[in-house]
């Protein structure tokens, strides 16, 4: 007698269809989130397609007659300026110092917040202060802070340092001291933002790891990079990830208080300038073109350079 053996059936079974009120629910939110959906894609889309289209042109807006399709032109026409390279440069230089020196201190401010019980909201309401304030105000403030006629930062040097400070030292009149002030009023007004969202990655990491490698007897500094960091890499992604592109489209700090002078000029005034003061519409728009390539790029590096996969909600 013999026997036949059957093997195992290998072919998928369907997956099972939505109920009736699946997809009446389905269609009900489509009706209700299509319009609006619609609408923001609309508004988001056509001024990005409009600029693209508008780059395409040698287009002056007080003379509009003279409108001539110039292809690519106004992109090797900016690429080929030295001011457009000096922009960029600048702007690398306060996204770089400013990031970096705002990662710091609100690392530290993060980890102040986080162990200090008492007055726990007290602090973390004084730290959030600045953010609160708008950054034309803000601006400013600084502005008129370190100005020769109406600041107090001279006074306070010459007394520091006993006199030997030039109470009429001119902030603004000099590349070094400008960028200093400008970077100085953006890292004042955004570190709190910081190290809010730093805070958020800290209180998310389980004590019992640090105090069981503490226990181990590891260092301060050993339990911040094999305990502390690694654990928080998403929160570290999102606050820098965000200063970043805020950093590289800074406009109302360098606009308020030098307007480019100095050498001082960054993407996003240089763009201003062509659209708004010399109405450049064509040359304008490849600008600000340029800097939306510019920010999805950043973007892209960040998400690739850290590999967090923040839907999943790891590593």
């Amino acid at each position: 007698m013999s026997t036949v053996a059957t093997a195992p059936s290998t072919t998928r079974q369907p997956k099972p269809g939505l109920t009736d009120r699946a997809k009446g629910e389905r269609a009900l939110g489509w009706k209700l989130a299509g319009p609006a959906f619609v609408v923001m894609l609309l508004v988001t889309a056509y001024p990005i397609f409009q600029a693209i289209w508008n780059s395409l042109f040698s287009f002056r807006l007080t003379d509009p007659a003279s409108r001539k399709f110039v292809f690519l032109g106004n992109y090797v026409t900016i690429v080929t300026d030295p001011l457009f390279w000096l922009a960029v440069g600048n702007t690398l230089f306060i996204t770089v110092v400013t990031v970096v020196v705002e990662l710091v201190i609100g690392m530290a401010l993060a980890m102040l917040m986080n162990k200090v019980i008492w007055p726990r909201k007290t602090l973390r309401t004084v730290v959030l202060v600045p953010y609160s304030i708008i950054t034309v105000v803000s601006a400013f403030a600084w502005f008129y802070g370190v100005q020769i006629s109406t600041g107090f930062l001279n006074h306070w040097l010459e007394a520091l340092t006993f006199g030997a400070w030039d109470v009429n030292f001119n902030w603004f009149g000099h590349w070094w001291s400008s960028m200093l002030v400008i970077c100085m009023s953006e890292i004042w007004k955004t570190t709190p933002f910081m190290s809010l969202l730093l805070l958020s990655g800290l209180a998310q990491i389980d004590g019992a790891m640090e105090e069981a490698a503490k226990v181990d007897g590891a260092t301060f500094w050993q339990r911040m990079f094999k305990v502390v960091l690694p654990n928080m890499k998403a929160a570290i992604m999102v606050a820098v990830l965000f200063r970043t592109l805020d950093a590289f489209r800074i406009f109302d700090n360098v606009f308020i208080m030098t307007q480019g002078a100095q050498n001082t000029t960054t993407f996003s005034l240089l763009a201003y300038d062509q659209t708004i003061n010399r109405v450049e519409i064509g040359m304008g728009s490849a600008i600000s073109v340029l800097l939306f390539l510019s920010v999805l790029l950043i973007a892209a590096i960040f998400v690739r350079g850290f590999k967090v996969d923040l839907t999943g909600g790891r590593n």
